[in-house]
């Protein structure tokens, strides 16, 4: 078969030619684009804040008395069910591998969240970085400025620094969009679409670029005055923030997070809130070539902490499921639609599920025994669910994984050795995941 480059593609697909007669080579084509090593990999951490129920999403239990009030519906591969709730990523089942025996040991929220996010516990000296600076140390721009790691929509009071990018300082640290680290004590009143935004990226409108370059210039000289004496974290990560800044206003990766440039329909499509918003905004700074976004669905006027379900488990869990469907499979179609899909590694968990057994409140509480996380596109051999959980719910019988076999699985599904090693600031070599892959659903 003749080597067709991706620009070539696009070049012919605007010029009309990829009609019937390209339908024999291009899923060849497709294919050979999945496993080039030197194509650019991008990766999606889709993060649930409270700990998702997995008995009302990826692993029910229809006619058990644990398995609640929703019923279950077939996806587009046979055998494979999931909630009534997550329609339309049935009808993506193909590209997902769900990962039902996944126990892990902290069913605490703060350390929990920083287990899952960096796949250690929270003690000692050594401070590990989230999951989300690791890889795109690896996968993206080794520029001191640029732009690798974007956190959309965190909700980071359980544990602030399984945000951040640890040991491999500021460099490495994600720039983020839209934090609600605090629940709002009043119901708001939804706006038409969720306000994501980065503030400042122009220069304010009573001052002239001239005006502009001149104060940056003096910025510069006197930062680069007062750097030459001053050597330490804090002074170096303050510069570096500013500059980064400086860097993002002149960069066309600024435009991407301006989605009044979508359409209405493309909007709607994935949900008017901050979830389904971010998911757009993911898939516009992947386009940019934004090696690492993760988009978090936790807060809302709704009596729960996202999806910490003590009470009233079912309603939240079915608006929380809806905002998911839509955003998520809306993000899958059009990077599927934009040929990315094949090298962008989608990760859906939280940092622990919920107990099989409902409380006196109609709710679920925290576990971290047996649940669920669900892997989706490049690299990932999808159709499938991988471990099983006994009829009960309450533990794996089959295919059991913990939290460092899941981000080692996701190292591998994009590329990078997870016994890949950094030096901690204690000299420490640290490799970026601890465990084993699960090479069943791996390409």
């Amino acid at each position: 078969m003749t080597t067709i480059s991706r620009r070539r593609l696009f070049q012919l697909a605007g010029a009309g030619l990829c009609g019937r007669a390209a339908s024999g080579w291009l899923p060849a084509f497709a294919e050979s684009i999945a496993h080039d090593p030197n194509q650019k990999r991008h990766c999606v951490l889709l993060w649930m804040s409270g700990g998702p129920s997995q008995l009302d999403t990826f692993d029910m239990k229809p006619g058990h008395a644990n398995g609640g009030e929703f019923k279950e519906i077939a996806t587009n591969v046979p055998g494979l069910r999931i909630s009534e709730h997550l329609s339309q990523l049935a009808k993506q089942a193909d590209k997902l591998a769900i990962v039902r025996g996944l126990s892990t040991k902290e069913g605490d929220h703060g350390r929990g969240t920083y287990l899952m996010r960096t796949g250690h516990q929270p003690r000692g000296p050594v401070r590990f970085p989230a999951i989300g600076a690791a890889l795109s140390k690896e996968l993206g721009d080794d520029s001191d400025l640029a732009l690798n790691f974007v956190s959309v929509s965190p909700y980071r009071a359980f544990n602030q620094a399984a945000y951040g990018p640890g040991f491999l300082g500021p460099k490495y640290a994600p720039l983020t969009v839209g934090a609600t680290d605090n629940l709002p004590t009043t119901p708001r009143e939804m706006p038409q679409y969720a306000d994501l935004r980065v503030d400042d990226l122009a220069r304010p409108a009573n001052v002239s670029e001239q005006q502009f370059e001149k104060r940056i210039a003096m910025w510069r000289m006197l930062q680069n005055g007062f750097l030459a004496s001053h050597h330490s974290a804090s002074p170096i990560a303050h510069d570096t923030v500013y500059r980064r800044a400086l860097k993002l206003m002149d960069s066309n990766i600024s435009q991407a997070f301006d989605l009044e440039e979508e359409s209405t329909a493309v909007r709607d499509a994935y949900g008017r809130g901050r979830f389904g918003q971010g998911c757009l905004m993911a898939r516009r700074l992947i386009e940019r070539g934004v090696a690492f976004v993760e988009v978090s669905l936790g807060t809302f006027d709704g009596g729960n902490i996202g999806w910490d379900t003590h009470q009233n488990n079912f309603p939240a869990v079915r608006q929380l499921s809806n905002e998911l469907d839509a955003g998520w499979a809306s993000l899958m179609k059009e990077l599927d639609e934009r040929g990315l899909l094949e090298s962008t590694t989608i990760l859906w968990m939280g940092e622990f599920g919920r107990t099989p057994a409902i409380n006196d409140n109609a709710g679920r509480d925290h576990f971290p025994g047996a649940w669920t996380c669900v892997f989706g596109g490049g690299g990932i051999k999808g159709g499938q669910a991988y471990g099983k959980t006994s009829e009960d719910g309450t533990e794996v019988v089959e295919g059991k994984v913990n939290e460092a076999d899941v981000l080692a699985t996701l190292c591998s599904a994009l590329g990078v050795k997870p016994d890949k090693e950094n030096i901690s600031e204690q000299g420490r070599p640290i490799k970026i995941a601890e465990g084993k892959s699960v090479e069943d659903i791996l390409i």
